[in-house]
C-alpha cells in the first residue's frame, strides 16, 4: 500500500508529553538517526566537556521543505522530565530552527533530508543527564512530530562493569549476567545506598534496560552492584542483517529486487526460526543500521526509498505477535513493524518503506496480554552472543533536583 504526501499526522500533545521514547509520530518522517557526528554507529551519549556533539538525523517524504524547530526536555533516569527550567540546563535558547536541509535527488521518492547537532553556538548544555530532542512546525511546538534521546555524561566517577555467562540462574546457557564496580574517589557520594542509580542497557532496547539502586557492598572507595537477580539478561542471539545498497545486484539477505511502477521492492530471503539450531557467530552492529547508496556522491540524498518484504517461515502460534526489531523501528513495538501470518504461505509477513542500506533487524514474540517482548521463542538465546552493555550511572544527593550522569562504560559479551 502506497503512502501518500497527504499522509495525517497522529501524534499529539499527550502522547508526546506521556511518551519519551525515541519515536516517530507523524509517519510521513522516515529514516530517524541519533548518534556522535561523524559515528553512525556510536551510542548517543557525549561528554558534557568534551568535543563531541550528538546528530539527528531523519528524512520527511514531501516533494518540498517544512520549516522544522526543535527544543529539548531534560530527564531524570528513568526518562521522565525534570522538574527544572530550560534555564538551567540550556545556556543560549531552548528552541532553535532546522536550516540544514537538501532535497532529494534522482530518487523515485521524494523527500528533504534533515540533520542538526547539538550542542551548537545557539543551545549549549550545562548539566549532565538524559536529554529528550523533540522536532515540530514552525510555530506548532504542541504538535511534535518525532523525538530522540541521548545522554551526556560529567564523568565524576570511573565505570567498571564485568560480563559472565556463568549467571546465578544458569551456567553457559541462555543468560548473561552485568557486575558493575563503581570507583568514587574523587567523586563524595554522601550515602551509596540511597543516591545512586546504576542503569544497563543492551543493545539500545530500553524495552529492557534494568535499573539497580542498592549496591552489595562498599569497600572503601569501591562501591559493588554484584550478583544482582536484577542485572541478568537472556542473551539473545546474533542479529540478522540484510544491504539494499545498489538494485543492480543482490546484497546480503536480499532474494530479488522487483521494479513495480513507480517504486522497488526488496524481497527478502525467507527467514527461519533459529531457537532449536545451534549458535553460529556473525560480526553485526547491535541492532543497528546505516544509509547507504553504492554509487551515490552523499547517501543522505541519493539512496531511494523501497518497499521491503519480509517473511518467517514458520506455524502460526497462537496467543501473541511477531514484531521485527532493529534500529530502524526505534525497538518500538507499534503496527508499523507488526507481522501478519499469511495461512497460503505458512508465514509471518511484513512490508514496510525503508531507505536504501545495510540492516540488522531481528523477529520478537509478544506473548498476550504480557508487556515483553522475547528472543527465545524464534530467535533463541545462546550464552555465546555478543551484545552491547551500556551501563549509566546516575546520582541525586540531598540538594539535587535532578539526575546526574556521572559515570558511564560500554561492554561487549564475548570479547
Amino acid at each position: 500500500m502506497l503512502l501518500t504526501l497527504a499522509c495525517i499526522q497522529y501524534c499529539s500533545l499527550v502522547s508526546a508529553e506521556t511518551n519519551t521514547n525515541t519515536m516517530i509520530f507523524d509517519h510521513t518522517f522516515k529514516s530517524l538517526k541519533i548518534h556522535i557526528e561523524g559515528n553512525e554507529f556510536s551510542p548517543a551519549i557525549i561528554d558534557l566537556y568534551g568535543k563531541d556533539r550528538i546528530t539527528v538525523a531523519f528524512d520527511q517524504l514531501v516533494p518540498d521543505v517544512n520549516y522544522l524547530r526543535y527544543a529539548l526536555v531534560h530527564c531524570d533516569a528513568d526518562w521522565k522530565p525534570s522538574q527544572i527550567l530550560d534555564s538551567e540546563y540550556i545556556e543560549g535558547f531552548n528552541e532553535d530552527e532546522i536550516d540544514n536541509y537538501s532535497l532529494s535527488s534522482a530518487t523515485f521518492t521524494q523527500f528533504v533530508h534533515y540533520e542538526l547537532n547539538v550542542p551548537n553556538e545557539d543551545m549549549r548544555l550545562t548539566l549532565s543527564g538524559n536529554y529528550l530532542l523533540k522536532v515540530y512546525p514552525e510555530g506548532e511546538p504542541e504538535n511534535v512530530c518525532l523525538q530522540a534521546r541521548f545522554s551526556v555524561v560529567d564523568k565524576k566517577v570511573k565505570v567498571y562493569p564485568e560480563i559472565t555467562s556463568r549467571t546465578d540462574v544458569d551456567y553457559n546457557s541462555q543468560h548473561q549476567q552485568i557486575s558493575v564496580a563503581i570507583d568514587n574517589r574523587d567523586y563524595r557520594i554522601e550515602n551509596p545506598y540511597a543516591d545512586l542509580k546504576v542503569v544497563v542497557v543492551q543493545n539500545s532496547r530500553y524495552d529492557i534496560a534494568k535499573m539497580v539502586s542498592h549496591p552489595q557492598r562498599v569497600a572503601g572507595d569501591k562501591i559493588y552492584f554484584e550478583h544482582n537477580p536484577e542485572l541478568i539478561f537472556k542473551a539473545g542471539n546474533e542479529f540478522r542483517r540484510f544491504e539494499m545498497v545498489n538494485t543492480r545486484y543482490n546484497g546480503i539477505g536480499i532474494e530479488k529486487y522487483i521494479y513495480n511502477n513507480p517504486f522497488y521492492h526488496v524481497v527478502l530471503k525467507t527467514d527461519e526460526p533459529r531457537s532449536y539450531e545451534s549458535y553460529i557467530y556473525d560480526r553485526t552492529q547491535y541492532g543497528k543500521y546505516v544509509i547507504r547508496q553504492s554509487d551515490a556522491y552523499d547517501s543522505n540524498t541519493e539512496a531511494d526509498y523501497m518497499y521491503v518484504h519480509f517473511a518467517l517461515a514458520m506455524p502460526e502460534i497462537q496467543e501473541g505477535s511477531v514484531y521485527v526489531d532493529g534500529e530502524f523501528t526505534q525497538h518500538n513495538f507499534e503496527p508499523g513493524n507488526l507481522m501478519k501470518y499469511n495461512h497460503n504461505t505458512q508465514c509471518y509477513e511484513l512490508d514496510m518503506r525503508l531507505k536504501q542500506g545495510v540492516y540488522n533487524y531481528q523477529y520478537l514474540w509478544k506473548p498476550k496480554n504480557q508487556n515483553k517482548y522475547i528472543t527465545e521463542t524464534i530467535e533463541g538465546d545462546f550464552y555465546q552472543t555478543i551484545n552491547e552493555y551500556q551501563v549509566f550511572v546516575y546520582t541525586r544527593q540531598r540538594t539535587d533536583r535532578y539526575d546526574r550522569l556521572i559515570g558511564y562504560n560500554i561492554i561487549y559479551s564475548g570479547k
